[in-house]
């Protein structure tokens, strides 16, 4: 875009800032863009995942936890959004200069791990799709990650052929997260028409109860009670691991990458002061919309179809899906274990084996409840109410735009960092190179990485660095948001500061508390990877807190 066409632009925006709701947001949503790229990645793999396990754990009960998250965090966003179109330079050199060149690094790195890694599941995500909701399970593994990494490096390729390539990269990423939206929203007018959800039941999980951190789901407490003397075990066990389903639904409605992706998007589009009010709206029309609309189908198809129930797992003869296997013995070997003791390390396969089937019936179809299923077994279970056509096909559509959406997004993130960490910023090939890396990355995922104890290996230390950092990139960013040298005369005063640091400290703290909450515990290898990060973001906090104020004392002495 020409410099007399930026200019015209914002001429033009600063007239329609001053005009009715109705023309001005109708010219809004003509102009949207990188709020689509939010919306992109945030719907991915993890979100889906987290909505499914949501849904069967929580059923209903928890409607409101991923609009909440998604609120909290494009508060944030918000702020990066106000701070990068107000300075107008790239966040990585404003934190580098006014925080901390510590906490910059941090932030560049943390992000390119989690593009990397991240876009693995991504790749075993579409695999799955294709292979077996679309029917194309001839087609092999490489396949098929050939074919969903020819996308991301097609569509990427357009991001770096001027103005007219990235209109193109978004309408292309509009289209997918509406396929998305729709496929998912489709599922549940087609669960609506069978007359199976309990609309009530629904509506009534969107109102907050914070119980739902501390015990089970009162829909729960029949099978519990079905359970005997065991009782306490498992409301224990449920508790704790609906925890784990809580924090990574939380976790995946804003990622580490998102708050890279979003100002260099914008400045990209070479967006200025006058887009600031256009940024807000591009963020809830193209990531809060698209993202409680899919995440909310997929909980309530998730809730009506696997909460509280287990004949998809155990069958009316005792026989055990062989899909589902392992997680209801993991369920199983625990309560043996809380029965036996020490002597439980003792036990053969054999003798275990018999101890799971001698288990009373009521707490082994408990333990087929609490077993996680995935997209597949979702699209099978609502394949007699919905149909074939919508649970597979439409289902799979959903999902493989889920898949693609954020691997091209992963794969753009990516060449940001790349730019960056080269010192090359704007540089095509740089980018393009940076794209490449992570799409090869999530190719690998499914033929060799994303399996086993490889998957371990790279899942852990990667989910402790992006969990510590996500505080700190909000951190970051509030600093940021009260610096009169960054921000000069654009910097909020009198009650509007007051209202948006309210927002900020409240969505920093969530996301610190959430983050603490669930690395604590985090260890593999017999590392504890989650201490260290608590350790790490403890220091990052005092880093980004000295380098600021050291910072702005200069300032105020220039």
């Amino acid at each position: 875009m020409s410099e007399s066409s930026v200019e015209q632009e914002a001429a033009e925006l600063a007239e329609m800032n001053q005009q009715g709701i109705a023309k001005r947001y109708g010219y809004y949503a003509r102009k949207s863009g990188p709020g689509w790229l939010q919306g992109a990645i945030t719907l991915g793999g993890g979100s889906l995942g987290g909505a499914l396990f949501l849904g069967s754990f929580m059923g209903y009960n928890m409607m409101w936890l991923q609009p909440l998250a998604m609120i909290l965090g494009v508060i944030m966003l918000s702020a990066i959004s106000y701070v990068t179109l107000s300075t107008g330079e790239r966040p990585f050199l404003s934190v580098m200069k006014n925080v901390s060149p510590v906490l910059a690094w941090a932030w560049l790195i943390a992000t390119l791990m989690a593009n990397i890694v991240w876009c693995m599941p991504q790749f075993a995500l579409g695999t799955g799709a294709i292979r077996q909701n679309l029917g194309g399970s001839a087609i092999p593994v490489w396949g098929c990650g050939i074919l969903l990494l020819a996308v991301g490096v097609s569509v990427n390729y357009f991001y770096g052929r001027g103005s007219k390539g990235v209109a193109t990269f978004e309408l292309i990423l509009k289209i997918l997260v509406g396929i998305v939206v729709v496929s998912f929203f489709g599922v549940v007018v087609a669960l609506t028409a069978s007359k199976v959800l309990d609309w009530g039941a629904v509506f009534k999980g969107l109102i907050p109860n914070l119980k739902m951190f501390e015990s089970p789901a009162p829909t729960f407490d029949g099978p519990i009670a079905a359970t005997g003397e065991f009782a306490q075990f498992w409301k224990d066990k449920i508790t704790h691991t609906q925890r784990d389903v809580i924090i990574s639904a939380f976790a995946t409605a804003v990622g580490i990458n998102m708050t890279f992706l979003l100002p260099y998007s914008m400045l990209k589009k070479r967006w200025g002061k006058a887009h600031r009010p256009l940024a807000i709206f591009d963020l809830s029309i193209g990531l809060i919309i698209p993202f409680v609309i899919a995440t909310g189908c997929v909980v309530i198809a998730s809730a009506s179809q696997f909460h509280t129930k287990y004949s998809d797992v155990l069958y009316d003869d005792g026989a055990v899906n062989p899909q589902l296997e392992k997680s209801y013995n993991e369920f199983l070997d625990s309560r043996i274990q809380a029965e036996r003791g020490d002597a439980f390390t003792a036990m053969t396969a054999e003798q275990l084996a018999a101890a799971r089937g001698a288990l009373p019936l009521g707490d082994r179809q408990l333990a087929a409840m609490l077993v996680k299923r995935d997209n597949l077994q979702l699209a099978a279970a609502l394949e007699p109410l919905a149909g074939k056509a919508v649970s597979q096909f439409i289902f799979g559509i959903g999902v493989i735009g889920m898949a693609v959406s954020t691997i091209i997004i992963l794969m753009l993130i990516n060449g940001f960092t790349f730019c960056e960490m080269l010192g090359k910023p704007g540089d095509q090939k740089t980018h393009m190179l940076g794209a490449v890396v992570a799409g090869v990355g999530g190719f690998l995922g499914p033929i060799w990485l994303w399996t086993g104890a490889s998957k371990a290996a790279l899942a852990i230390p990667t989910s402790v660095i992006g969990g510590s950092l996500l505080p700190i990139a909000y951190f970051t960013f509030l600093l940021l948001m009260n610096s009169k040298k960054v921000l000069g005369s654009s910097m909020m005063t009198g009650g509007r500061r007051i209202y948006w640091n309210t927002l900020m400290v409240i969505s920093t703290s969530v996301a610190t508390f959430a983050s603490i909450w669930a690395l604590k515990d985090k260890s593999g290898f017999g590392i504890p990877f989650g201490k260290i990060g608590i350790g790490v973001l403890v220091l990052l906090f005092v880093v980004g807190t000295v380098g600021f104020l050291g910072h702005n004392k200069k300032a105020d002495k220039a």
